[in-house]
């Protein structure tokens, strides 16, 4: 028996933690958990997640109706009835605008992978889906690309949408992807990121496979494991790529530590600065000649 007053309240509480995390600033973002067949509770338009009451909520049906409600529904609604439409197994999406993982989707930078494990277990590869702009179907249909290969997708120019059984479990994709996202960039500042080893992924996919979470990379053939390949071929359309981060291959015999990317100051073991100098000097003694 669905208790439709617990649901509201765990839509209320993850909107505070949205708000609270800085996923959702002033009234970004909206929350939806599907309780029967054809009806779906949802966070109203035009209201701060973190200070929603249990009264602001609506009800919908399967085709964006409204139901109930004092408020007025999420003019996004149709993203998350597309989403469990497509996986009818789905009760529950959030869509937010979590900064870090923003970020990628803006600037088109494919999400690493083969850096943590437990985001190698619990979310793989991450696909960024195209822009449209936000509201009605064109919009919600950007993320069907993706819908049967993850419970998670990068909106370029928007935010992050995910999904999952309860309210909790799509909450926490979004938290562990900008985590993830963050770490990335502090990694990148600092100089390096080392990815796993190719025996290392692939000890983590079988661990995957014991524990019956799907990743379309079981099976794959010829695949680069840490490339970002099972998406790729969405990436004319969307512009993505690898333009910071630059993923392993596997088929170097290089040392890592030898791969780390040379400074600014000296490329192939010469000297830049010493260089443009000793061409400066060249230069200025030639004309000093001709003088």
């Amino acid at each position: 028996m669905i208790n439709l007053q617990k649901i509201k309240e765990e839509i209320c509480d993850i909107g505070r933690r949205l708000y609270n995390k800085g996923f959702a600033a002033a009234n970004d973002g909206n929350i939806s958990y599907r309780f029967d067949e054809n009806r779906v509770v949802c966070t109203p338009t035009q209201i701060c997640k973190g200070f929603m009451k249990t009264d602001d909520l609506c009800i919908v049906d399967m085709e964006g109706n409204q139901i109930s409600g004092q408020r007025k529904r999420t003019s996004e609604i149709m993203l998350h009835l597309t989403i469990m439409k497509r996986r009818p197994e789905i009760k529950s999406v959030v869509h937010c605008h979590p900064p870090h993982a923003t970020a990628f989707g803006i600037a088109r930078e494919a999400i690493p992978q083969c850096v943590l494990p437990e985001v190698d277990i619990f979310m793989g590869d991450v696909p960024i889906a195209k822009y449209a702009i936000p509201g009605g179907q064109d919009f919600a249909d950007t993320i069907l690309p993706f819908v049967d290969k993850t419970n998670i997708v990068v909106q370029a120019n928007h935010g992050t949408v995910s999904w999952g059984p309860t309210v909790e479990r799509a909450y926490w994709l979004t938290e562990l992807l900008d985590a993830y996202c963050r770490i990335l960039l502090i990694s990148r500042d600092l100089g390096r990121v080392d990815y796993f080893t190719k025996n290392e992924a692939e000890d983590l996919l079988r661990l995957k496979q014991q524990w019956n979470i799907d990743d379309p990379r079981i099976g794959m053939k010829n695949c680069e494991l840490c490339a970002n390949d099972v998406f790729r071929e969405s990436w004319k359309e969307t512009g993505v790529g690898h333009h910071a981060f630059t993923p392993p291959t596997f088929k170097s015999t290089i040392n890592p530590q030898q791969q780390t990317p040379p400074s600014n100051s000296s490329v192939g073991g010469i000297d830049q600065e010493a260089l443009v100098r000793a061409i400066t000097d060249r230069v200025l003694e030639a004309l000093n000649q001709k003088k």
